[in-house]
């Protein structure tokens, strides 16, 4: 049975979470690595970008034209916003941990060369989005201010009650500038232990339809079709959200029926 939901176990060590063998997903691949201090993992792997985002504690990145020291400020995903780096293609680089350290490894396929980027905290980009039920606050991080081939990323901020990518909204048609074809993953936090949220998947052909409950450490692929989310009550919700398209952006449309929301 197909399922877009996977689940991290939240384990020391590098786990492959989403690979283009296991997933539903051409443009993107996703490792969670969580090293203790003192550890290191190296990467090197053949054409491919990535975007590590550091969700707790902090860490060096260092490589073919990098040496970023003791980068990554905050303890958590809820304390403030996110250090990140790009990494363009084959540049073999290594991760080590200053302290505990968890880093989400973003991958995508890359065709053209590109620089390293270090994005502090301080360089992201915070916007509020949403009214009435469904506010919640957006991070851009690895967005169009650097160069790159596919990779996007950022994270969101969803409280207690609220709905997020709502109205339900698709990026699966090459339709530019109004719609471009992008992957996305969302990758979940909560506040709290017993916190939960809903994610539903499904496309306007009718081919998906799904609905998945969702706690801290799931992982949830959007290959197509309209994707909203909706928080517990009493609990607040984190996602990063990764995506993947040769238009990088916010090029989606609303799902039809329900266009009278955003007006």
């Amino acid at each position: 049975m197909r399922s877009f939901k996977k689940t991290w176990d939240m384990k020391d060590g590098c786990a492959e979470i989403i690979t283009k063998e296991n997933s539903s997903l051409n443009m993107l691949e996703v490792d969670m690595l969580k090293l203790k201090k003192g550890e290191n993992k190296t990467y090197e792997e053949k054409d491919k970008e990535y975007a590590l985002i550091i969700l707790g504690g902090c860490c060096s990145v260092q490589g073919d034209g990098m040496d970023f020291k003791n980068i990554g400020k905050r303890k958590n995903v809820f304390d403030g916003p996110a250090t990140a780096v790009y990494i363009p293609r084959n540049k073999k680089y290594t991760v080590q941990a200053d302290t505990d350290v968890t880093v989400a490894v973003c991958k995508s396929p890359a065709e053209k060369d590109f620089e390293p980027v270090l994005v502090k905290p301080e360089d992201v980009v915070i916007k509020d989005l949403g009214k009435d039920g469904w506010q919640r606050q957006a991070h851009f991080i690895v967005d169009e201010r650097i160069n790159a081939n596919l990779i996007y990323v950022g994270e969101a901020y969803v409280k207690s009650g609220m709905w997020a990518s709502y109205p339900p909204h698709k990026h699966d048609e090459d339709n530019m500038p109004t719609e471009g074809i992008l992957e996305e993953i969302y990758y979940f936090e909560f506040d709290k232990e017993a916190g939960f949220g809903i994610q539903k998947v499904y496309s306007k052909e009718g081919d998906i339809d799904e609905t998945y409950t969702v706690k801290t450490g799931d992982f949830v692929e959007i290959p197509k079709g309209y994707h909203p989310f909706c928080c517990a009550p009493g609990y607040n919700a984190y996602y990063l959200w990764i995506m993947a398209g040769k238009n990088r952006g916010f090029f989606m449309t609303t799902e039809e029926c329900h266009q009278w929301l955003t007006k």
